[in-house]
């Protein structure tokens, strides 16, 4: 038996590749937290109805589960960190006002997916809980977007959809109907659309139908009100898709609407988007609002945010070189150790050779080494 085979799709990551991912990881954590949000660090596993909870049956289907030997009770390993989010919120906290919490960690899923196509994704995100306003999903949006430019992501494009439309339109229906009408949206077949809703009003079946068209920039939302039901959710809705795209106008980043996309409709209450990058087969970010998932905890808040996989906008970014060392000789004099710590603190990044190893030096990837020269310890070019 080979012991050092892993799973399909759980992979080491290796120094150079872990290097990039911790850097950016620092980074967007320091970028949060001047923005006003905390950083939380929530259990890898939980008994599994509070992780699965209110947040509809594809997080199941995504979770390992395994029995507690302590209690005897299921328990899962998470699969997403916003539920842990919100029940920190909802339960932990107990805050009446707004709430601003980040994370950052890894996270199981029985299948793979993400651009990494991993089963084993680092999630990293930011949610607002308690403004049920606009305004919080364009706060979450506006990180969103500055997360991946801090990144080096070039040329964003945005795209939008409001799930308050769909849910107006199918009010009172069967579950397992409206799961198959969605697929038949997600995959904008309007033959199947029709074939499915032939026993609708013809208002509410005309306006399913044009969904699957009404996608492009922010002139399809005049067509959209047009198009649609005079209903006040639905005209409320595209009220906040074009309060969005007027507030994301000085970022630099390209704004799309797609109204037949349904991501994560099932515990979705809201505006949903996703992050697009040129060259990248799949979203770098998804979000949106979900203000009925702490109800599952006690106490439903608005809530909205994004997440983003690590490894996967690790692999959309163009690689960095890793940094090189400086290699220092072996040795205990004084000045020779004051020195390599003089360098450490200057965040120089010093490997100090073992006897025995010379040989091996070229894998210590350095380009500079520290000398004695006339009785001072200097760093010369290797």
């Amino acid at each position: 038996m080979r012991n050092w085979l892993l799973p399909e799709y759980i992979e080491d990551v290796l120094p150079a590749e872990a290097a990039q991912i911790e850097h950016l990881r620092r980074s967007l954590l320091d970028l949060f937290e001047v923005h006003g949000y905390q950083f939380v660090i929530p259990p890898m596993m939980e008994y599994l109805e509070s992780l699965i909870t209110g947040v509809g049956h594809d997080l199941d289907l995504a979770t390992f589960k395994v029995v507690d030997q302590l209690t005897g009770r299921l328990m899962g390993v998470r699969a997403d960190i916003t539920p842990q989010a919100a029940r920190i919120d909802a339960h932990m906290l107990n805050n009446q006002g707004v709430t601003r919490l980040c994370y950052a960690g890894s996270v199981l899923r029985t299948n793979p997916d993400g651009l990494a196509q991993t089963r084993q994704p680092m999630q990293l995100g930011a949610e607002l809980f308690g403004h049920a306003g606009v305004e919080g999903d364009i706060e979450i949006q506006r990180l969103m977007i500055k997360t991946l430019q801090a990144s080096g992501v070039k040329a964003l494009q945005i795209d939008f959809n409001h799930v308050g439309i769909f849910d107006a339109l199918m009010k009172n229906t069967d579950p397992v109907f409206e799961k198959q009408l969605y697929q038949a949206l997600q995959s904008k077949d309007q033959t199947e659309v029709k074939a499915l809703t032939k026993d609708f009003d013809a208002v509410t079946r005309d306006a399913l139908c044009a969904l699957t068209e009404l996608n492009g920039d922010v002139a399809i939302l005049a067509e959209a009100a047009k198009r649609l039901p005079k209903s006040p959710a639905i005209t409320k809705a595209l009220a906040e898709l074009l309060q969005v795209s007027n507030q994301l106008k000085d970022l630099d980043v390209g704004v799309s609407f797609d109204l037949a996309e349904l991501r994560g409709y099932h515990y979705h209450s809201g505006m949903v988007f996703a992050a697009y990058a040129q060259g990248c087969p799949g979203p770098l970010a998804l979000g949106g609002r979900y203000d009925e998932v702490g109800q599952a905890f006690g106490r439903a808040r608005p809530a909205a945010g994004f997440s983003l996989d690590l490894r996967g906008l690790v692999k959309a970014l163009p690689r960095s070189n890793v940094k090189q060392c400086i290699l220092a000789p072996y040795g205990n004099d004084d000045s020779l150790i004051k020195k390599i710590d003089e360098l450490r603190k200057s965040g120089e990044k010093v490997v100090q050779e073992l006897p025995g190893h010379e040989a091996y030096v070229d894998e210590l990837n350095f380009n500079r080494k520290l000398k004695n020269l006339d009785g001072v310890w200097q760093v010369i070019a290797a």
